[in-house]
């Protein structure tokens, strides 16, 4: 009887363990291991960029400081493309990304969404003179913009419901690469975000160059993502998101970074998202 029963408690003791095991989710990872990587599109100003001394900066890049912070564990930043932000979360390479990603159900599928932490309306840059001045406008230019990116599904989907003839589009690795092909008069336009041209126009190099119309109808809302499965975590980056804005740290970027713009609101008319 008496091994019976000390048998008994030790699978009981076996069974507690492995359920405490099983339950412990992303947070409870993160904050365990004292760490949490954060991916971030380094090619993306002003949300995302290096510094004159090559370190990383922006809006995003104070996210992740800021949520390491809430969390307090270290930060370990991971520099991504656009098209890499998703595989890089579903592989484990990084916890989160805070990388402007486009809450679209596509993109729902393979990754989890919070509710937006920014908005961006697109647009189109173009050089002076070019003779865009309307959306209209870019029928038979060449246009280009980053793939897998919102910027391009938009012009696509726009200009197809006009019936454009889109071979005159191409799709960049990079928002760098989108921007080269512009200066070299590889692309007669880009499609980019507003907040991106705005901060482009202020370099030399594109002092011949202007910023062009919005793409109709889109506001393009981001959000933080972490995995799909992982519904402890996407509430508690949730709460931190709320956080960011009732505490005024949320104002405090939005002037350091975009200036006097007006703070950008993160909700749709009609629905608390």
């Amino acid at each position: 009887m008496k091994l019976i029963k000390k048998l008994t408690v030790i699978a009981a003791s076996v069974l507690a363990i492995g359920a405490t095991s099983a339950s412990a989710d992303k947070l409870d990872k993160i904050i365990s291991k004292g760490k949490i990587k954060c991916g971030v599109v380094l090619d993306f100003p002003p949300m995302g960029y290096r510094d004159a001394k090559n370190q990383p900066a922006g809006f995003d890049v104070e996210y992740c400081k800021d949520l390491s912070k809430a969390l307090g564990v270290k930060l370990e930043l991971k520099s991504m493309s656009f098209a890499q932000r998703i595989p890089a979360l579903n592989s484990g390479k990084v916890d989160v990304v805070i990388g402007s990603t486009s809450d679209t159900l596509e993109r729902a599928k393979s990754a989890g969404f919070t509710m937006p932490y920014f908005v961006f309306k697109l647009q189109v840059m173009s050089k002076k003179g070019s003779g865009i001045n309307t959306f209209a406008d870019l029928k038979d230019k060449k246009v280009t913009s980053p793939l897998s990116t919102t910027n391009e599904t938009e012009f696509l989907k726009n200009s197809k419901a006009l019936g454009w003839d889109q071979d005159n589009y191409f799709s960049s690795k990079s928002e760098n690469d989108s921007n080269l092909a512009l200066l070299q008069g590889k692309a007669d336009a880009i499609i980019s975000t507003d907040t991106t041209i705005a901060n482009l126009l202020k370099l030399p190099k594109y002092k011949d160059y202007e910023a062009g119309p919005f793409v109709p109808g889109f506001d393009d809302f981001v959000s933080i993502i972490t995995k799909r499965s992982e519904y402890g975590m996407i509430n508690y980056l949730n709460l931190f998101i709320h956080q960011q804005v009732r505490s005024g740290r949320y104002k405090e970027l939005n002037k350091q970074f975009f200036g006097n713009s007006p703070v950008r609101k993160l909700t749709v008319d009609g629905i608390y998202y």
